[in-house]
């Protein structure tokens, strides 16, 4: 297994809030970043003993990292097998994405009337680099700016409490399927422009609405990966 260099240096990682962070959070934030990106493929065994060398760390850390992780159903431990890597779970995203629909379209409708003209160019220059990067095929530069042009609107929704319940469905999404997906990346930025359209006009209705569409989108197009057929849209009654 390749050497992690990025956690070597402990006393540099700091939370969101400027805290220290411990060595088992330096390894819970860069393990759940090789599983979404797809560097650490589904069904991937994890030693503990290979984590601690890989990380530095003695294996307290590690195993508490790991506990953490299937918490988020990230991996998953079998009793004399160890721990693996987690398959995706179809129910379980299908409920996240339902939580997701309504946590981030109920976030877009009150960011919608809360942006200044300044921040509303901030937006429009985050898309526009996102589009840039897209441009480029450049797959590291869109997920990050993709989160960057969502979560701006979200942590302008007024509400806390409510970014960090949307920051905790993303943690458990699985991107890593989505990154090689057949439909053009071009698609999800012309949803993007939707939503800031939406917002420019201050139209909180059509914002949730454009961006409820966006997930729907992206989400058939994920379940249709995981299980090989059309599947209908859980968030709507008919999908139920």
């Amino acid at each position: 297994m390749q050497r992690v260099d990025v956690l070597t240096q402990p006393e540099r990682k700091v939370s969101m809030s400027g805290a220290a962070l411990t060595k088992r959070d330096q390894i819970v934030d860069e393990l759940r970043r090789m599983i979404v990106s797809g560097e650490m493929p589904r069904g991937s065994r994890l030693p503990q003993d290979e984590l601690a060398k890989r990380f530095n760390s003695s294996i307290t850390p590690v195993r508490e990292a790991l506990r953490a992780l299937e918490a988020d159903a990230l991996v998953v431990a079998e009793p004399h097998r160890g721990v693996r890597v987690a398959g995706v779970d179809f129910e379980r995203v299908q409920a996240t994405y339902v939580l997701r629909r309504l946590a981030e379209s109920f976030a877009m409708r009150r960011a919608a009337i809360r942006l200044s003209p300044h921040e509303l160019l901030q937006a429009e220059s985050l898309l526009a680099r996102l589009k840039e990067s897209t441009a480029r095929r450049d797959v590291t530069a869109m997920r990050s700016l993709n989160r960057d042009f969502h979560f701006y609107f979200y942590q302008r929704c007024g509400l806390p409490g409510l970014v960090q319940e949307i920051e905790g469905l993303w943690r458990v999404f699985p991107w890593d399927l989505l990154l090689d997906a057949p439909e053009p990346a071009d698609i999800s930025d012309t949803e993007h422009e939707l939503i800031l359209d939406a917002v420019r006009r201050s139209d909180p209705e059509a914002a949730a609405d454009a961006m409820g569409a966006h997930l729907a989108r992206s989400f058939l197009a994920l379940a249709g990966r995981i299980t090989g057929t059309d599947n209908s849209d859980p968030f709507e009654i008919h999908g139920l």
